[in-house]
């Protein structure tokens, strides 16, 4: 397993990439490093999400388990953790709304939009989201989906009676 080894490798070897996780400088003997790999070298437990801090006016790239981030990039990469549960406001049908989890699923936006939705057959919605994180910047969701959610992302929903 990688150590936070400063410069080189075990051996000498020059050729590891360095990345700081929470402050704390790494070496990675590879090109690339999953979300899951940096929790398991800085030891993140699955309570908390990660991002690569990325530099204004740019926002911080949430990085899941299985995303990959080049580290040959000619700058160190900087990553952080945060707990998981994070206020966010979200925008549906343009008002404004806090939430709390890194993700959404349909039926959330649906009754963050109508308040009063019973499932009842008669009424299709339809959900679009706009400013979205990387993962899924832009969209739309059907019934069983979920997306990670960011500040100020927006949702629009539409209901229509299927009569």
């Amino acid at each position: 397993m990688p150590t936070k080894k400063d410069h080189e490798g075990e051996n000498g070897n020059s050729h590891t990439l360095q990345l700081i996780i929470d402050g704390v400088k790494y070496s990675w003997p590879h090109q690339y490093i999953t979300g899951k790999e940096i929790r398991t070298l800085a030891g993140i437990a699955d309570d908390k999400i990660i991002y690569l801090v990325i530099k204004k006016p740019w926002e911080d790239e949430l990085i899941t388990d299985d995303v990959r981030v080049d580290l040959a990039r000619p700058s160190i990469e900087h990553f952080v953790s945060k707990p998981k549960d994070h206020r966010v406001h979200i925008l549906v049908n343009g008002r404004k709304k806090e939430w709390e989890k890194a993700t959404i699923s349909f039926w959330e936006v649906v009754k963050l939009a109508f308040p009063e939705v019973i499932e009842n057959g008669r009424t299709a919605y339809t959900v679009t989201y706009d400013k979205g994180p990387k993962e899924n910047s832009k969209g739309t969701m059907t019934k069983g989906d979920v997306v990670y959610v960011k500040n100020e992302m927006v949702f629009n929903v539409t209901a229509t009676d299927k009569s």
